[in-house]
């Protein structure tokens, strides 16, 4: 049995249009049995999805209407042949043997899925023609045994063996698969299907308008998730980051993006809400964290334009006799939505559960998240069947489960990782093969509960189209014996004791998460010189728990990469404020005025002290310097100095601090050369100058006085 992806886009499409047309003819010849009937696929199944590795072929059997043959009905099979080879295949002739002894347990279903056919009796039924596949292309050919074939009647209910084979030029070639007789007098049993609502990995706070332009449009991701999921009753799993991201932009939101939020809010699935932006719940919690991570606000993605009130209609011509409610309403403040409006996820909604991804939560973790406060309501925990002891052996554990004091959601992991498997497939045949492995472990699951519900769910895969995501819901909850059953009824439906056995611990993603918030904290101290410390620190936070998200698990380089990248922005944004180097300063007299600028590359203004404390007594200044630094420049302070007696060098030392006195930035220090007494000596040496001139005037002057008298005396004497 080989198991292996394949399909190039061009050729699929002709290929997929074979598959229909075969599953159509099949479906008209079989009354009874419904055309391109869907259903799920289990973990330990090799339906190989498309592409296939390059070099290799793949073939897989499916039997049409989920493997589902109830007495009377002929069964209907579909041989697909991949091929990603550089050559065409050889035709060659399959034949499909069905085995009459059912298989015994979950545990024969996974080997024989899983190819191992020991021990078990088959008997051919059909064979069929397998005409040659181009290279880069797969083919489908159709097999039928007819009601009546002896192969057929008189099977008891239960789940039987199917394979198909054909020699290849490289030896036999097998595909396994089943067969399910219904059981006519079983009690239907509850079973809830949980999808979730998720957008792809993200590594800022929240999704851009561009980015919900192409999420939302008709071809968008999650549109087909909503399209897949409406008009069924699967419970909703829904990230809240994904509307608060549409109701931040207000008016200026996408078309498209408000029309699917209306979708989402009209829809009357049971829901409830994952952790913004879908973040890991274990590494959170193995981080040191009591309890989860939440947003702490959104403001800083909102802009007032886009939430003013609109214009009023035409005024009455006479005043009401009584104040409206918006009488005093101030239309140049509009009201801004609140976190909870903004993270709202609709109607029908639960809170209090927890969807951590699967094999991540240990019994600690179960335990911490069953101790928390869920307004009243008893903490959910949804984990794998997988992860808990029963699981683990194959058994099957009823949905609602209590480990110690903490209450679960168990999902069975046989047949959800076979949903997940065939909601992904878009090609018929393929998604054929996955549902019905899917409905072979549901009915071994059904019969095997005691009556009480089964959850499943479709994984997180955020990336598949609404007929893959219909088709599987579909399916799952067509199963005979099965009634769709809500969150409210699973969470109310009896319990069982269960045991969560350990899982590995998550290391890595827990000490970058420590890391990250540790460097949050010292982020939100930076942000105490913001009048609204949340314009910084509600974006951080929004942004670690996207890096946290599930959707990174697939692609671990890029994650890192994130990661380090967030940490180099955050970093720049604790250096976005700081003092400007100063040259050494020269001061000349005892009162002046010494001047710093201080640079702000935040968007916002910012407010500040600036701490100068001198090293020398000689020099007075002003210790607290308050300012606001304006955004996105450098803001000069001026520090009143006065110098006392005595010249010198004196260092002084600046710091700036926010007004909780965080410091911020680097501390600078700055030389200044003390020179007070020049300016008394300058003053003493121009009076002293002053007074010498005017003396040596004042001699002059009475000399020249004396000589012109004695000028005058000699003249009349010698008359």
């Amino acid at each position: 049995m080989t198991v292996t992806p394949s399909g190039k886009p061009a050729r699929r499409r002709a290929s997929r249009a074979v598959a229909v047309a075969l599953a159509i003819l099949t479906a008209i010849a079989t009354p009874g049995v419904p055309a391109l009937a869907d259903t799920p696929t289990p973990t330990p199944t090799p339906v190989p999805a498309p592409p296939i590795p390059a070099g290799t072929t793949a073939f897989t059997l499916a039997p049409i209407s989920n493997g589902i043959v109830a007495p009377g009905e002929a069964l209907a099979v579909s041989l697909t042949l991949q091929n990603e080879t550089d050559a065409a295949t050889p035709a060659a002739t399959a034949t499909v043997a069905l085995g009459r002894t059912p298989l015994p347990s979950r545990t024969a279903l996974t080997a024989w899925l899983a190819g191992d056919t020991a021990g078990v009796s088959t008997d051919t039924v059909a064979t069929a023609l397998l005409e040659p596949v181009a290279a880069g292309s797969l083919g489908v050919t159709a097999a039928r045994i007819e009601a009546d074939d002896p192969a057929l009647r008189g099977l008891d209910p239960g789940v039987y063996p199917l394979v198909a084979s054909y020699d290849s030029p490289m030896g036999a070639v097998d595909s396994t698969s089943v067969v399910i007789v219904p059981r006519t007098d079983a009690s239907e049993i509850g079973l809830g299907v949980l999808v979730p609502i998720t957008a792809p990995q993200l590594a800022t706070g929240l999704l851009t308008a561009d980015e919900l332009t192409a999420l939302t449009a008709a071809d968008g991701a999650l549109t087909a998730q909503l399209d897949g999921v409406e008009g069924t009753p699967a419970i909703l799993a829904v990230d809240p980051a994904i509307p608060a991201a549409i109701r931040v932009l207000g008016s200026s939101a996408p078309e498209t993006a408000t029309e699917w939020l209306g979708r989402l809010e009209a829809l009357p699935n049971s829901r409830f809400a994952l952790q913004f932006g879908d973040a890991d719940l274990a590494a959170q919690l193995e981080s040191g964290r009591t309890a989860p991570l939440a947003p702490t606000s959104l403001t800083a993605y909102m802009d007032p334009a886009d939430f003013a009130p609109e214009s009023a209609a035409e005024p009455t011509p006479e005043p009401t006799p009584e104040p409206t409610p918006t009488e005093n309403a101030d239309p140049d403040a509009p009201a801004l939505p609140t976190l909870e409006e903004l993270l709202d996820i609709g109607p029908n909604a639960r809170g209090g559960v927890y969807w951590p991804t699967a094999g991540s939560a240990g019994p600690d973790v179960v335990d911490q998240l069953g101790s928390l406060d869920a307004d009243g309501q008893d903490p959910l925990t949804v984990v794998p069947s997988a992860s808990t002891t029963t699981g683990a052996q194959g058994g099957t554990v009823r949905a609602h489960g209590v480990a110690g004091e903490a209450s679960a959601l168990v999902a069975d992991s046989d047949i959800s990782a076979a949903l997940e498997k065939a909601s992904t497939l878009d090609e018929t045949s393929l998604r054929a093969a996955a549902l019905a492995q899917a409905t072979a472990y549901l009915s071994f699951a059904s019969a095997e509960t005691g009556g009480a519900p089964l959850l499943v769910s479709l994984g997180r895969s955020s990336d598949r189209s609404r007929v893959g995501i219909g088709a599987t819901i579909g399916a799952a909850l067509s199963a005979p014996g099965v009634t769709p059953f809500t969150i409210g009824g699973l969470a109310n439906s009896a319990t069982a004791p269960i045991e969560i056995a350990d899982a590995p611990e998550q290391s890595a993603r827990a000490a970058v998460a420590s890391a990250l918030l540790t460097q949050e904290a010292e982020l939100a101290r930076f942000a105490t010189i913001l009048d609204d410390t949340s314009l910084l620190t509600g974006p951080e936070r929004a942004e670690i728990l996207q890096l946290l998200g599930n959707a990174w698990l697939a692609d671990e380089d890029a994650w890192t990469a994130a990661v380090a990248a967030h940490r180099d922005e955050t970093r720049t944004t604790l250096d976005s404020v700081g003092l400007v180097p100063t040259a050494p300063i020269n001061l000349f007299g005892s009162n002046v005025g010494l001047r710093f600028w201080v640079r702000n590359d935040l968007p916002y203004p910012v407010n500040l002290v600036l701490y100068v404390t001198p090293d020398d007594l000689r020099l007075d200044v002003q210790r607290a310097n308050p300012l606001i630094a304006q955004p996105s420049s450098n803001t000069r302070v001026e520090v009143p100095v006065q110098a006392r007696v005595g010249n010198g060098d004196v260092t002084l030392e600046l710091q700036l601090r926010s007004r909780a006195s965080v410091a911020i930035g680097e501390p600078e220090s700055v030389e200044v050369s003390v020179r007070a007494e020049w300016e008394t000596v300058g003053l003493t040496a121009l009076a002293v100058l002053v007074g010498g001139l005017l003396l040596l005037g004042v001699v002059r002057t009475v000399l020249k006085i004396r000589a012109r008298r004695k000028r005058t005396d000699a003249a009349e004497d010698r008359k």
